[in-house]
């Protein structure tokens, strides 16, 4: 059986339009919203796991590739959702989270953690190889060569993973591999003024050539045709209140490079908070996989604000789940997750906190005691709604689309579904960029 994401590179060689978002999250709320939005449409859906949140020793979320797995598919389930048509992903793996070691000691963590993605059956593998590591010089560039010949050694163990798993299973679907990495670290730029530049043609192609010199070298070239990915920066970005748009004038000279390379496309990373139009004119100029992250739980905490302020409306201060005071608390009691992300006067971290793009909340999102918030505050306002306490221009007031799409019998007048559209309201601008029809 062939993987799914391969549809995307065969429509292109036959010029269809395609295209296909990336989901890198692992916040349950959203993955719900994300799967039942998937089976209305009746499409494949994509969810990445980054290096940072799963790994062999249980990484931000606590989760390892085989619980990842077992975390997105049981919810599949609980939503009715068909797990064959789920792509897991592997985002940035590679030795980006042990980048303090050593050679030896990094890479050595890095293999066993491709090993553990392809043995749980991720099939969508972006190999990062990008960083220094404690060894490497300080003062110098890391080297094309370098960066890919450590690539070529996690995809040997990719390989001899996949092996193994034949062994069990004829069948087993191969996966795909993206190199690269000419964005930031995971979750958007930390430094404001930064330049951003588009990738040249001339590192482009530097890349596919060393890539595919290492893979020779290490008796990998029949795998050089799995790598359908190549991470390049189309010229977009976002940081704490900014955001880099496309503009495809200047990705001009990298989009028609792509021409040459009919197996491969570009993946655009950090493409959070692009406007639709924007995000469709980069998969038309040859960035098919968008990656987005922070900006589907800055959705869902934009949904639990406005439901909280329902709550205030209508629920005595005693029994409100006070979601929003409660977040705030547990963050300045843990800065650990957002403390170098957020700079300034005491007021703007205040509201960094809140409201940056960066969206530092979602590492608090499965703290226990906001969890129980979450539940409190739905408890609470379907409370409301079951004694028919919220009028239509309150919903109007603080969830104008949802009171809309309430209206028009498109979602149900549930506290969940109303959280989750405004998730769907991002999947949405994703769908139409990559061409699946709403």
């Amino acid at each position: 059986m062939k993987n799914p994401i391969l549809k995307i590179i065969d429509d292109r060689k036959s010029g269809k339009f395609s295209g296909i978002p990336s989901y890198c999250t692992a916040n349950e709320i959203a993955i719900e919203a994300l799967l039942e939005q998937g089976a209305k449409l009746n499409t494949e859906i994509l969810i990445e796991g980054t290096a940072n949140q799963i790994n062999q020793f249980g990484g931000y979320t606590g989760m390892t590739p085989k619980d990842f797995r077992g975390y997105v598919f049981n919810i599949a389930e609980r939503v009715g959702f068909d797990k064959n048509k789920i792509i897991l992903g592997a985002d940035h793996f590679g030795p980006l989270v042990w980048s303090e070691l050593c050679e030896k000691d990094a890479m050595k963590n890095a293999l066993e953690l491709v090993r553990l993605a392809v043995e749980a059956g991720f099939k969508k593998i972006h190999l990062d190889t990008s960083m220094k590591l404690a060894d490497d010089a300080p003062d110098e560039r890391l080297s094309d060569e370098k960066i890919a010949e450590r690539g070529a050694v996690l995809l040997a163990e990719c390989e001899k993973t996949f092996q193994e798993l034949l062994k069990k299973n004829p069948d087993e679907i191969r996966p795909v591999y993206v190199i690269g990495s000419e964005v930031p670290i995971p979750g958007g730029s930390q430094d404001e003024n930064s330049g951003l530049q588009v990738t040249t043609v001339e590192d482009f192609e530097k890349t596919l050539k060393i890539y595919e010199e290492k893979f020779s070298e290490h008796g990998l070239s029949e795998r050089w045709n799995d790598v359908i990915g190549v991470v390049v920066q189309p010229g977009v970005e976002f940081g704490d209140k900014e955001i880099h748009f496309y503009d495809r004038a200047a990705a001009l000279e990298l989009s028609k490079s792509l021409k040459k390379y009919s197996g491969i496309v570009f993946e655009g990373h950090s493409t959070d908070y692009q406007p639709k139009e924007k995000l469709r004119q980069m998969v038309e100029d040859g960035t098919a996989i968008l990656k987005v992250g922070p900006a589907l739980t800055f959705a869902l905490r934009e949904g639990l604000f406005a439901l909280s302020s329902i709550e205030r409306e209508l629920i005595s201060e005693d029994e409100r789940a006070n979601f929003v005071e409660t977040l705030e608390k547990i963050m300045t009691k843990n800065p650990a997750d957002w403390k170098k992300h957020y700079h300034g006067s005491e007021k703007e971290k205040f509201l960094a906190r809140r409201y940056s793009y960066s969206d530092r909340c979602r590492y608090y999102l499965t703290q226990p005691e906001i969890k129980n918030a979450v539940q409190k505050l739905f408890s609470n306002i379907d409370g409301l709604i079951s004694r028919g306490e919220i009028l239509p221009g309150l919903l109007r007031q603080y969830m104008p689309r949802q009171y809309e799409r309430v209206r028009d019998g498109v979602i149900k007048m549930k506290a969940d579904a109303l959280v989750k559209d405004f998730v769907v309201s991002v999947a949405e601008d994703y769908n139409f960029a990559a061409g699946i029809k709403i």
